[in-house]
């Protein structure tokens, strides 16, 4: 055990009849929770249900020797995503599911067809579903862990973090992403099972690719164990001619592997012969009886929880370790080994001769054990193990509303960024010392240097810091456990995967963390996917975009974002903020800080940019009142700048950096005899969910930011502009009716000066005053 992980507790070992005899009632209710869904549930739409009994099958040998023999209740694991039902039926053993779900997979209410922390009743570590992303869950949430136990005395200690992943997973890219992380080779508590069954969705995998898998992991520092056979079969290799057996064996492709375990008894000899085989093992092959030669050529070391138990003995405490356990997919099912049984599903006649060949029966698929059996008595001793005591919550801390420092006249959204969270560690240390923030090798140009210089970086050992007498450094990159700044390599998809466990902290440990990470907002999308599932997972963090649009016009195409103001508004568990000037994002951000980590708290997604803009032209009231309604108004999605909503005959909204051409265009129609309003809109998000709520609830005023923005009774036509794609506040004309123009950047840019590339893309002050006198008819 490595020196974060808990004692384990000494319970007497079980014994492997009663193990093997768990298996094999693991392997019934999982085929038949599948079963129940797809032939014995009513389905009058003619969709299949689905489920995965093969990929279930292949994996239960390996869940039953953790569950039932090896995990505390310290331990976390991540369970492949086709291995839900497997799951899914060792909770049922384990007490904790009733047996009114079992026939509920993949029902509104009932079991998740993919394991789901937040949606399945029995007890599940991560969500995964998103191939590749939630078998990396487990090293991130080590990371979080380590993080937290060195901020946070108070922090319950941890066991194992464990990943059972499928060995077509390990095709994903962001499985190597993580890997490859320097970190990760210092985690010693992280195990990871990759069930090699050697078959994907589609096919029986081609190609012999171990050798591959097993250079990288242990080029990336990790210890890797193979377990290719079972003890019984490596008896039979140490008899006369096993070495010949061992060979023939390995020599297969797995194609002609798979083929052989379809084959009938009176076939299995010659093909596991094949057509060129020695005397010598001629004679020990055909001196076997059939049918025990079967078992043999089956007994994978995957299968064998005496050997997996051996295995986890051995694991180095001071590295991560993969164990590659081979299996058959399909174990145990008249469909295993088939290269098409992925989604495959039992006929009614294969589930009855399932059941006979079992002892099971059909009419009562759930039996358990007998009450006073050794397998029921050791389900209740391992249910009492692997409980869990419930989380004291740390205590909240007060933020106030405002910081009441002056912001400079001339800023950035992103500088003032930085200069917040310097701000915040004087104004409020406890909920500072909460704040985590990450980034992929972009601290210094998303403005977090001054933050980094006070808090230092943070590592899993301290680090001598070589540059510490350097006069001409102006980052001080010291790294050490105290640090509150985590710095990644350039991989967008660890960043925002750290940031979902370091944000879910508070429900894995009862500590809170407030996760920010920056990262070049056209490289979003590509790490979304990742976000999104640390969000449906229960992870809470801030991701800062910046910088944003073609406003970063230099730059060129290639890092000018177009579509993530869209995402940001259609992404479920996140406000998406663009807030245009200093006090905006003071605002919105403390806000937000105050949200994240907590019971029912909520993610967001903020916007900047490095364009400076002066702050006068937020025209900031002096009244305390005002000033407060202001910011009330900014928090709930908007506000109006000037003009008077009875006055409109046309409305400008606005967003983020735009805002200069916003005002500019403004005054550019008051010169020429037209009333335009200005709105700035902070977060078109809510102000988007604030009309799609007037439209569900009632169709009367609700009072919402929407009614106050754009009241129903003072019509005027809209136009609106933002840098990211015009569809985003393309719903603002269908609040009231009103006539609008949408305009926003629809193309990809090319490197300029700022102004050629606003009035490239069509949103300058001539296009907005353009726009706007198209509407009033000038």
């Amino acid at each position: 055990m490595s020196q974060l992980q808990a004692e384990p507790q000494i319970v007497p070992a079980a014994d492997p009849e009663t193990l093997n005899e768990i298996a094999a009632k693991v392997r019934w209710l999982a085929t038949s929770i599948v079963d129940a869904a797809n032939r014995r549930r009513p389905n009058s739409t003619g969709v299949k249900v689905g489920g995965h009994q093969a990929s279930s099958a292949s994996m239960v040998e390996i869940m039953t020797s953790l569950w039932f023999a090896e995990l505390d209740h310290t331990d976390r694991v991540s369970v492949k995503p086709h291995a839900s039902p497997a799951l899914h039926a060792i909770n049922y053993l384990l007490g904790q599911i009733d047996e009114r779900h079992l026939d509920k997979l993949r029902e509104k209410g009932g079991l998740q067809s993919y394991p789901s922390r937040l949606k399945d009743p029995g007890t599940v570590d991560f969500s995964t579903g998103s191939v590749g992303i939630g078998a990396t869950a487990p090293l991130w949430a080590a990371v979080s862990h380590r993080y937290l136990r060195s901020r946070f005395a108070s922090t319950p200690s941890a066991g194992r973090f464990v990943s059972l992943l499928g060995d077509a997973e390990l095709d994903e890219g962001a499985i190597w992403e993580a890997v490859a992380d320097p970190t990760m080779s210092q985690l010693g508590e992280v195990l990871w099972i990759v069930d090699l069954n050697r078959q994907s969705l589609d096919r029986v995998v081609p190609d012999i690719q171990i050798a591959r898998l097993q250079g990288m992991f242990e080029a990336a520092g990790w210890q890797v164990i193979t377990l290719k056979w079972g003890r019984t079969v490596s008896a039979l290799f140490e008899q006369p001619g096993g070495d010949e057996l061992r060979q023939r064996l390995e020599s297969m492709t797995n194609e002609e592997y798979q083929r052989m375990l379809r084959a009938d008894e009176c076939e299995l000899v010659q093909r596991l012969l094949g057509t060129d085989s020695s005397a010598q093992l001629r004679a020990m092959v055909t001196g076997i009886p059939v049918a025990t030669l079967a078992i043999a050529v089956r007994d994978l070391g995957g299968h064998d929880i005496g050997l997996l138990l051996e295995t986890y003995r051995r694991v180095d405490d001071h590295r991560p370790t993969v164990v590659f356990a081979y299996t058959v997919k399909g174990r145990g099912l008249p469909i295993e080994g088939h290269p098409n049984n992925h989604s495959a599903l039992l006929t009614e006649e294969q589930m009855i001769d399932y059941a006979e060949r079992t002892g099971n029966s059909l009419e009562a698929p759930w039996a358990r054990f007998a009450e006073q059996s050794a397998a029921q008595r050791l389900c209740v001793q391992r249910a009492g193990l692997l409980e869990r005591a419930s989380l004291p919550q740390s205590k909240p801390t007060v933020l106030p509303a405002t910081l009441g420092y002056a912001h400079k006249s001339l800023i950035s959204t992103q500088a003032a960024l930085g200069r917040l969270l310097s701000d915040l560690a004087r104004v409020a240390p406890e909920t500072a010392a909460r704040i985590v923030t990450c980034s992929p090798d972009v601290a210094s140009s998303t403005n977090l240097g001054g933050w980094i210089n006070k808090t230092g970086v943070w590592s899993a050992s301290d680090r001598r810091d070589w540059f510490a007498d350097d006069k001409e450094r102006m980052l001080r990159w010291s790294e050490a456990t105290s640090g509150q700044h985590i710095e990644l390599g350039i991989a967008e998809v660890n960043l925002v995967s750290l940031l979902g466990e370091l944000g879910a902290t508070w429900s894995r440990w009862g500590e809170r963390l407030i996760p920010i990470g920056t990262i070049y907002d056209p490289f979003v999308t590509r790490a979304l996917e990742p976000w999104s599932y640390g969000m449906y997972a229960g992870g809470q963090s801030i991701l800062v975009g910046t910088p944003s649009g073609v406003t970063l016009a230099p730059e060129g195409g290639a890092h000018q974002s177009i579509t993530t103001p869209s995402v940001g508004l259609e992404q479920p568990g996140c406000v998406s903020w663009e807030p245009a000037f200093a006090q905006d994002l003071e605002w919105t951000m403390l806000h937000t800080i105050d949200s994240v980590g907590i019971p029912g708290g909520t993610s967001a997604y903020f916007r900047l940019t490095t364009r400076p803009l002066a702050q006068s032209l937020a025209a900031l009231p002096s009244d305390p009142n005002l000033i407060e309604r202001r910011r009330r108004h900014a928090l709930a999605g908007g506000y109006r700048l000037s003009g008077d909503a009875a006055r409109d005959q046309v409305t400008l909204v606005g967003v983020g950096a735009i805002m200069p051409e916003v005002c500019a265009a403004a005054e550019t129609l008051a010169a020429a005899g037209v009333e335009a309003g200005v709105l700035v809109l902070t977060s078109p998000d809510l102000v988007y969910r604030s009309f799609d709520r007037r439209g569900r609830v009632a169709a009367q005023s609700d009072g919402s930011i929407v009614d106050v923005l754009f009241p129903a009774e003072l019509r005027a036509p809209i136009v609106s502009i933002q840098d990211g794609h015009p569809h985003t506040l393309s719903f603002l004309g269908a609040i009231r009716g009103d006539r609008s123009i949408n305009l926003g950047v629809r193309g990809f840019g090319q490197s300029s000066n700022l102004d050629d590339a606003y009035a490239l893309h069509g949103i300058d002050t001539a296009s907005i005053v353009d726009a706007a006198l198209t509407l009033v008819g000038r």
